[in-house]
């Protein structure tokens, strides 16, 4: 099985851990509850609520006090204080008498007593606690297990747990820099999303190492490798493993669930995973975590006897055959077990053979089932049917399952009973519940949060060496913070967090190699031009998007309400999240470069509309110009108008006429001439064929090139001279410049961007593109050698 690794290790804050209310480096037990009124206070304080554990509280107080005001009270004698202690006695008090002597020894037998008796409370107490009792909460009239599950059928019936009070007695510990390991499967484009807002969650509350290891199609792995590549979180470690090469072993077993057949995977996962590996907590997608996982992790040393799986219990009826009439749900114990959350003891499971044990049991059931209904929960279920003593039953606040018609409610009572929420249900956000507004609003919480924020070091714990990491923080070093184009030089090196395939993407390219994408880069306030383009353009696309977190979930809205973007599958959108001051136009249009599928590209810009049938005439011009064996760069002449609202030319004559009459332009004609001079736009008028121009000093063509061009230089942000550095390196590598004669391509009109503005009014922002164009030339000439002189040369005579 091919395994692809990514090490991201750091540090944190240190802090201690705590779950139910007690901190980790807490006293025993035995000794906690000898230190008097402090510690019985704090017992009270984890386990109000239980009146068992309030009166044994209530006797650790009275008793040790009563005794004292006893034996205070006794040691006066005619309103003086008599010392305890004989020597003391002896040496202060002439009326020291045999009496007083019996009395003093009285005294100490009695304290003996006391003291015994305390200590027998106290293990009568920790064994209380131990046996964890039930409970009525509210106006439930049923008992319900409040911590184990025993194995035992009784206690396995026992129903879902109706709250999420925390458990006395001494809670399982987590090191601080314990490392807790993640398995989530995942395929597909939207899954990948989902998988974000999950990690988001945990990382949130986390306060652990983590170790994800991610069962993945290609397309998954590819988005989710290159988003943790990017957001590079300390102290987590990503694996993933090829969920293609897993199908053989699932894709016997008929399954109708919306999931799949990926959705059968996690019964493989003992062999999947590495052999080493002892425990995993395994999740669905489609899980949001209100609490820190460590909480969870702690459950594995509740475990107990045979147990392997920890498990919650069903919150629907559909184990019970109740439904609708002639429903066969698969075997289970009771209510069932729900899959979404499971706490599997990896090495145990292996010693069972788990893998003949699941098998065999399928194969039973299929025979009458004939298929899965609920993937692999089916098979779990059938399973534990025959083998109860497998599971440890979960408080169902571990997995608060919200569809149309669960008990989820009888899991929480206000919001601080909340650790896992599960969006089980083919609605999702929009399932039917009393509080959904609520659920809904925490999850939209992780999914429009800043996952910047979230790359907090674990302080304290050792981290293996990330090259990556390493050589950034040195390039970031050898910067000049006094510098004043400091920021400038910082941005190059920033790692903008990246995810790829934001939307589904569906194309084929041309068999006759000619495909052609379109590479734009975008900002929000240029949203409204994709529909536009679309229409204009029928290939494929590959657009950079600049957005927050919150942008993009305002963009998944946007996108899917609108019929002409969710027609169109041969987009693909790759979002780049904002970090620093400055819009990293020319790193976005490497992110859009890097992920086409086809052997050329249009490169263009977000506020141009391409003509009607462009996208077909550059594959012709392709083979009419050979682009597959000569170093060319097709340019495709720009245009503008003024105006918002445009009768689009149809064709060339159209186009002539229109600048004939001021409709048009050539594309900052009356700005920036020399960017677009080159182009000839007086022959262009008259071509019929395509013609070769030369390049000069500031010249900026939009073109079409193999893939394998140079990318664009990162140091330049914002405004100015991002593509003009690009088309010089073009020159440079000997690319030769051909005005298609039958292309143009038009400006629309639009607010000036924040970057042009800074460029125009912040007199340091020039000064400091200046000097970076300066070094980007004499980096040209240390290249590319004496051929690169003319640059600057064409630079000073402009």
């Amino acid at each position: 099985m091919r395994k692809g690794s990514l090490e991201l290790e750091g540090f944190l804050p240190a802090r201690k851990y705590y779950e139910g209310g007690q901190g980790l480096d807490a006293p025993d037990r035995d000794t906690a509850l000898g230190l008097g009124i402090a510690t019985s206070e704090r017992m009270l304080g984890i386990c109000r609520g239980r009146r068992k554990f309030l009166a044994a509280s209530l006797t650790l107080l009275c008793i040790p006090a009563i005794t004292w005001i006893y034996l205070f009270s006794g040691s006066f004698e005619d309103g003086k204080p008599v010392s305890l202690s004989p020597l003391d006695s002896q040496a202060h008090s002439p009326r020291y008498t045999a009496s007083s002597q019996r009395e003093r020894e009285s005294l100490e037998v009695r304290v003996r007593e006391v003291e015994e008796e305390n200590r027998a409370l106290r293990r009568q107490l920790s064994l209380a606690q131990g046996r964890s009792p039930g409970y009525h909460r509210g106006n439930h009239s049923k008992t319900y297990s409040m911590e184990e599950g025993t194995g035992d059928s009784e206690n396995l019936r026992a129903g879902i747990v109706a709250g999420n009070s925390s458990e006395c007695g001494q809670q399982p510990v987590v090191e601080k820099c314990e490392t807790i390991h993640v398995a989530i499967v995942c395929a597909g484009y939207n899954a990948s999303r989902d998988v974000v807002t999950l990690v988001k969650s945990v990382l949130f509350h986390r306060r652990n190492p983590l170790h994800f290891h991610l069962i993945a199609d290609s397309i998954a792995e590819q988005i989710l490798a290159t988003l943790f590549q990017t957001w590079m979180v300390p102290a987590v470690r990503v694996d993933f493993y090829n969920a293609d090469e897993l199908k053989s072993e699932v894709s016997w077993i008929p399954n109708k669930h919306y999931s799949g057949i990926y959705g059968l995977m996690k019964l493989v996962l003992t062999k999947t995973l590495p052999s080493n590996l002892e425990r995993v907590i395994v999740l669905d997608t489609d899980i949001t975590f209100a609490t820190d996982i460590a909480e969870l992790w702690a459950v594995f040393h509740k475990f107990k006897g045979q147990q392997v799986l920890g498990l919650v219990e069903n919150q629907s009826d559909w184990y019970l055959g109740n439904l609708w009439k002639n429903h066969r749900p698969w075997p289970a114990l009771g209510r069932g077990y729900n899959t979404g959350v499971i706490l599997l003891l990896l090495d145990k499971l292996r010693k069972m053979k788990w893998e003949q044990m699941w098998r065999l049991t399928a194969e039973r059931e299929l025979m009458g089932m004939l298929s899965t209904s609920l993937a692999d929960q089916d098979i779990f279920n059938a399973v534990i049917k025959q083998n109860p003593f497998l599971v440890y039953q979960l408080p169902c606040f571990w997995n608060v399952q919200l569809s149309d018609h669960t008990r989820s409610e009888q899991c929480y009572r206000d919001v601080s009973d909340l650790k896992v929420i599960h969006w089980n249900s083919p609605k999702k956000l929009r399932v039917k519940n009393k509080h959904v507004e609520f659920f809904r609003n925490l999850y939209l919480t992780f999914l429009e949060y800043d996952g910047n924020l979230l790359r907090r070091e674990l302080f304290g714990c050792p981290s293996e060496a990330d090259v990556n990491s390493e050589n950034l923080q040195k390039q970031l070093s050898e910067l000049d913070e006094d510098d004043l184009c400091y920021e400038f030089r910082r941005e190059r090196f920033t790692v903008h967090r990246t995810h790829l395939y934001f939307l589904h993407y569906e194309y084929e390219p041309a068999a006759d190699n000619t495909d052609v994408t379109l590479v734009a880069q975008l900002s929000m306030d240029r949203l409204q031009m994709l529909e536009a383009i679309c229409k204009h353009w029928e290939g494929p696309i590959s657009l950079a998007l600049y957005l927050s977190d919150a942008e993009a979930q305002q963009f998944l809205r946007y996108a899917q309400g609108s019929e002409v973007l969710m027609s169109r599958h041969n987009v693909g959108y790759h979002i780049v999240y904002k970090e620093g001051q400055f819009y990293p136009v020319n790193l976005l249009r490497n992110v859009a470069m890097k992920h086409i599928g086809t052997p050329y590209m249009f490169l263009s810009d977000i506020d141009f509309l391409p003509m009607y049938g462009l996208y077909e005439y550059l594959r012709k011009s392709v083979i009419q110009l050979d682009l597959a064996n000569t170093k060319k760069a097709m340019i495709v002449p720009a245009f503008e108008t003024l105006r918002y609202r445009l009768s689009f030319p149809k064709s060339k004559a159209e186009l002539l006429s229109m600048l004939d009459m001021g409709t048009l332009f050539t594309f900052r004609y009356h700005v920036w001439t020399k960017g677009h001079a080159p182009t000839n736009f007086a022959k262009w008028r008259t071509a019929t064929t395509p013609y070769r121009v030369e390049w000069e000093a500031d010249f900026e063509p939009y073109v079409v090139v193999r893939r394998d061009c140079p990318e664009y230089d990162r140091r330049f942000v914002g405004f100015g001279w991002n593509k003009v550095a690009h088309i010089m390196e073009l020159d440079a590598q000997e690319y030769e410049f051909t005005v298609l004669p039958n292309a143009y391509m038009v400006h629309m009109p639009h607010a000036p961007s924040f970057d042009i503005t800074k460029f125009r009014s912040n007199k340091q922002y020039r000064i400091c593109l200046k000097t970076l164009k300066e070094e980007f030339q004499q980096d040209m000439s240390r290249r590319y050698g004496f051929a690169a002189l003319k640059y600057l040369t064409a630079e000073n005579n402009s």
